[in-house]
């Protein structure tokens, strides 16, 4: 398995902390998120993983060759010139990704997902996307077979659908809520080159999902966290601390 961690991020909502270190390295139950990803991801069966580095990069390069993880070829995608967003970052790091499919996660999501199982279910689609049934301002919307149709924001009303029309198909659609973990195959970087310089992944797959598969998986059971406010560092310490627990 190849993966791929967003650990680029400013961390803004995680000041003052992120003033001195990058999001990655902030520590939650006694390690840093990157380290929480990085084990995971290798108890998952991921043998190469790039990191994407751009708030204090080099802070995470020294991190890294100082805490080596015995199995894991840990490379890095260089973006100190400029923050390119998911999918921006995803294509700069398409030389290091190779062919076939790639597992990508947010650095700062903390979660119960098995993402080994998550993994045999890609098989077969450009983009293979993790979704739960949990309340949250935007949502994914999909067919009655998981075929990715569109995006909301129940707050704003904003609605948009797949293809290079944004097309919506009439009637009822399913609303889940990404999980910030997901598949690309190799297959789907061409059309990356159609988008500019700095562009998020959801924008990508909406277009992507006009011209081929990408479905949805939803992960029934899904205890998720994202960590990303400094007031949820406490909460977040004892949410790993019942994963750890079999809570």
């Amino acid at each position: 398995m190849k993966a791929m961690i967003f650990a680029a991020g400013l961390g803004t909502r995680l000041k003052p902390l992120t003033d001195r270190m990058p999001k990655a390295l902030v520590e939650v139950a006694g390690k840093p998120l990157l380290q929480h990803q990085l084990e995971k991801l290798r108890k998952a069966g991921a043998t190469d993983i790039v990191v994407n580095v751009h708030h204090f990069a080099d802070m995470i390069e020294e991190w890294v060759a100082a805490h080596p993880t015995e199995g894991l070829n840990i490379r890095f995608s260089d973006e100190r010139q400029q923050l390119l967003e998911t999918g921006g970052g995803i294509r700069k790091a398409r030389p290091l990704l190779g062919e076939g499919r790639i597992l990508v996660h947010n650095c700062d999501i903390l979660s119960n997902a098995d993402l080994k199982a998550f993994w045999a279910k890609g098989e077969g689609a450009a983009a293979t996307l993790m979704v739960s049934e949990r309340e949250t301002t935007r949502y994914l919307l999909f067919d009655d077979d998981m075929n990715l149709k569109g995006w909301t924001n129940v707050k704003t009303g904003e609605v948009k659908g797949i293809g290079r029309e944004g097309r919506l198909p009439e009637g009822s659609l399913h609303k889940l809520a990404f999980s910030g973990i997901h598949q690309i195959s190799s297959e789907a970087f061409p059309l990356m080159d159609e988008f500019p310089e700095k562009f998020g992944i959801i924008d990508f797959y909406l277009r992507l999902a006009g011209e081929m598969k990408v479905k949805g998986v939803k992960e029934e059971g899904l205890r998720l966290m994202d960590v990303g406010k400094l007031e949820t560092l406490s909460e977040a310490e004892r949410f790993i601390r019942a994963l750890e627990a079999g809570a």
